[in-house]
């Protein structure tokens, strides 16, 4: 790795941190660096400061950095492994199943853990058919995505129905908020399925990294080489699964990131997965962290998520794509 790249990596996982740090400190009830880092650390728990952080701010800090890592590592997997820049956590339908499962469970019930296994389960489901009707037809990048376009349509269809059917006054809008994304919902019993589901998630990328680099070459010469290319395809899609099921069903619908921070990590570190994980996950978490903090305290009333990661997604995005197009001289 040369130095410019090794000082960048560096530098990406060393800005989550601090965003930590400074995501613990803003809020309406503020205070200084001191007596934040006297409530942190203290042991009276009738501090409300102390209380502040302690139970609301830092799982809430830390389920933003879970997501963002998740939706980032497994956008920049997904990209190399479909050999495809516009593939994200959409694409294989996981999104959409999971929308359509936490829209049941708020039609059925509400209740926040029926809302959050909902939608784990029927993005599993979701996964669980692509990979079952692409498997039957050559699991070749190409037969994935088409069949992931044809799953999450059909799970947008039952969205749309869940919808027309919901109660317009009170099951409706809470459905909608829902697809907005926001994180208002975390704490720490929320989190440790979240946590351990990312550690599995990430952990099975870690180690195939090579693999990866790999199957980005073609299946042929991928094959050649001693890859078994459509068990580790199907591997690694249900692995990024996981961490898309995990995270949706955690703060909801998340766009762009998953997306657009690869490219950008992309562009700082190169393709290599070896670099490229850790790069994306890394800057994926200090993204979500720094709009969760901005939705939180920017107005009065919360910011859903999925409205930031829009706002900011789309420029990145255009500005990206005009990028490309000028270096290969297909642009002004």
């Amino acid at each position: 790795m040369s130095a410019p790249k090794r000082r960048a990596l560096w530098m990406l996982c060393a800005l989550p941190v601090g965003l930590l740090f400074l995501a613990l400190l803003v809020g309406r009830y503020g205070g200084g660096v001191g007596d934040a880092l006297r409530a942190l650390f203290s042991t009276d728990t009738s501090d409300v400061l102390h209380s502040l952080i302690l139970r609301v701010r830092l799982p809430r800090a830390l389920a933003a950095l879970l997501v963002g890592a998740n939706l980032a590592a497994s956008g920049a997997v997904l990209q190399g492994l479909f050999r495809n820049p516009l593939v994200d956590a959409r694409i294989l339908g996981v999104s959409s199943g999971a929308a359509f499962g936490a829209s049941l469970a708020i039609l059925l019930s509400g209740s926040a853990l029926a809302v959050q296994t909902g939608a784990f389960a029927f993005a599993l489901l979701a996964m669980a058919c692509v990979l079952a009707i692409g498997w039957r037809m050559g699991a070749a990048p190409l037969v994935l995505l088409l069949v992931g376009i044809a799953v999450s349509a059909l799970f947008d269809a039952l969205l749309g129905l869940v919808k027309v059917v919901a109660d317009p006054l009170s099951k409706l809008p809470s459905i909608t908020y829902w697809l907005l994304g926001g994180l208002s919902g975390a704490s720490w019993s929320t989190l440790a399925p979240l946590a351990a589901l990312s550690v599995l998630g990430l952990g099975f990328l870690v180690l195939v990294r090579w693999r990866l680099n790999l199957l980005t070459l073609g299946d042929d010469e991928a094959a050649s080489l001693g890859v078994r290319v459509r068990p580790l395809r199907a591997a690694t899609v249900v692995a990024a699964s996981v961490l898309i099921a995990a995270s949706v069903s955690q703060a909801g619908m998340i766009g762009w990131i998953g997306l657009v921070v690869p490219h950008v990590a992309r562009a700082w570190v190169g393709p290599d997965h070896a670099r490229l994980l850790p790069a994306s996950a890394a800057l994926g978490a200090a993204v979500l962290l720094a709009l969760d903090t901005v939705a939180r305290t920017a107005l009065p009333s919360e910011i859903p998520l999925g409205i930031l990661t829009g706002l900011l997604g789309v420029p990145a995005f255009l500005f990206l794509l005009v990028g490309y197009l000028r270096a290969r001289g297909a642009a002004r």
